[in-house]
């Protein structure tokens, strides 16, 4: 056992969520009157929890316009759920990485900026619940890149800072990762470009999850008391 936790972020770390965002995020804004925001805008949001994300793509924006946009998100994601071209897969290797760490005596746990119905929806099409020794979502408390996501991670899987890594695709994990104290660990293949997700903290960037277990492994030997 190697007692160490790994807290994963979801949207485009695990799910490639990246076309049910943009279309969702889409509809909103022309629902609104507004112009599409486009998927350069949208990825730097994605992670946060839906109204901070509206609120950081629209800061002079009034209540009801953000209430607005929130609205007109949740209504076309809720649609979207049915619609196969939509899907949300899971990264090739994605779920083998998670069985692999848990086989190996890891702890897993997700911090995720997805609400409690829209984690429960995924566990609904993927049967990984039981993988998971904490799922702490954005209607828990403070979204990121407060560290409260990870703090509760490490409560519930009864592990300490120095063991745990937050592994995620955006600035925002990377800047929760540092505030916990914990290793932060980022992926490519998501909404964060590599050197963005450096600056914001990131000790390593992977390219694929083969890379990523072989470094889990290391920092599970190294951190052993």
């Amino acid at each position: 056992m190697t007692g160490a936790l790994a807290v994963f972020d979801v949207d485009g770390t695990l799910i490639d969520s990246r076309e049910r965002i943009g279309r969702a995020m889409s509809f909103a804004y022309r629902k609104a009157g507004l112009p599409d925001p486009g998927f350069e805008r949208t990825r730097t949001v994605v992670g946060l929890a839906l109204r901070e994300a509206f609120i950081a793509l629209e800061p002079a924006a009034s209540p009801a316009l953000i209430s607005e946009l929130e609205a007109g998100y949740v209504e076309a994601f809720l649609a979207l759920q049915d619609d196969a071209s939509s899907a949300e897969a899971p990264y090739e290797g994605a779920f083998e990485c998670l069985e692999a760490l848990a086989g190996a005596g890891w702890r897993l746990a997700i911090a995720t900026g997805k609400t409690r119905r829209g984690l429960d929806r995924l566990f609904a099409a993927h049967d990984i619940r039981g993988l998971f020794d904490a799922c702490v979502c954005a209607d828990d408390g403070p979204g990121k890149p407060h560290p409260f996501m990870i703090e509760e991670s490490l409560r519930a899987a009864g592990a300490r800072a120095g063991r745990a890594v937050m592994i995620g695709d955006a600035v925002h994990d990377m800047r929760m990762a540092g505030a916990a104290g914990v290793r932060a660990i980022g992926v490519s293949w998501g909404f964060g470009r590599p050197e963005e997700i450096l600056e914001a903290g990131a000790h390593e960037v992977h390219d694929g999850f083969d890379s990523l277990r072989a470094s889990l492994a290391r920092f599970a030997r190294e951190s052993a008391p």
